[in-house]
C-alpha cells in the first residue's frame, strides 16, 4: 500500500472515529435536557426534586465538550472572530490559521498530558463522585481522549491550509 492511500486510510478512520464520538455527544446532550426538565416538574408539581440530576448532567459536560470538539473544528464551527478575519487577505487569514492551529494542537498536546496524568492520578486513589460514588477516573479520561483528537485535527488543518 503506498503513502496516499495509507494516509487515505488514516484519514478515514479517524473521520469515522470523530463521527461516533459526535453521535455519543448528541446522545449525551439530550439526556440533560430530558432529566432536568423531569426534575423541575418532580420538584415544582410534586415537590420530590430528585437529587442525582444535578450530578449526572454535571458529569455530562465535559463528555459533550470533549466528544464533539474535534468534530466541530472539521468544519469549522468553532467560535471565531469573523469581525476581524473578514478584513484578511486570503494570504493573511491562511497564516493566522495555520498560526492559531498550532496554538491550538499546543494547548491540546498540553491537556492530553496533563488530563491523563489526573486521570491517573484519580485512578490510582480510587476516587468517586461525592453523592453517586461513580468513579471519577474513567469520567476525566474523556479529556486527554478528546484533546488528542483535537490535536490531530489541529495537525491536519496546519497541513491543509497552505492547499487551500
Amino acid at each position: 500500500m503506498n503513502l496516499v492511500k495509507l494516509v487515505t486510510k488514516i484519514r478515514t478512520i479517524f473521520d469515522r472515529v470523530n463521527d461516533v464520538c459526535v453521535f455519543l455527544a448528541i446522545l449525551l446532550l439530550i439526556y440533560p435536557m430530558i432529566t432536568i426538565s423531569a426534575d423541575a416538574l418532580m420538584r415544582y408539581l410534586l415537590n420530590q426534586p430528585q437529587k442525582w440530576v444535578s450530578e449526572t448532567t454535571e458529569l455530562c459536560l465535559p463528555l459533550i465538550t470533549f466528544l464533539g470538539s474535534a468534530w466541530l473544528l472539521k468544519r469549522d464551527e468553532h467560535v471565531k472572530m469573523d469581525i476581524v478575519l473578514n478584513r484578511l487577505s486570503p494570504r493573511q487569514l491562511t497564516i493566522v490559521n495555520i498560526i492559531t492551529s498550532i496554538l491550538g494542537a499546543i494547548i491540546c498536546l498540553t491537556l492530553v498530558l496533563y488530563g491523563a496524568k489526573v486521570s491517573w492520578e484519580q485512578f490510582q486513589i480510587n476516587y468517586f463522585t461525592p453523592l453517586l460514588e461513580i468513579p471519577t477516573a474513567p469520567l476525566l479520561a474523556i479529556i486527554p481522549v478528546g484533546s488528542f483528537l483535537l490535536f490531530i485535527q489541529f495537525l491536519i488543518r496546519i497541513f491543509e491550509y497552505p492547499r487551500r
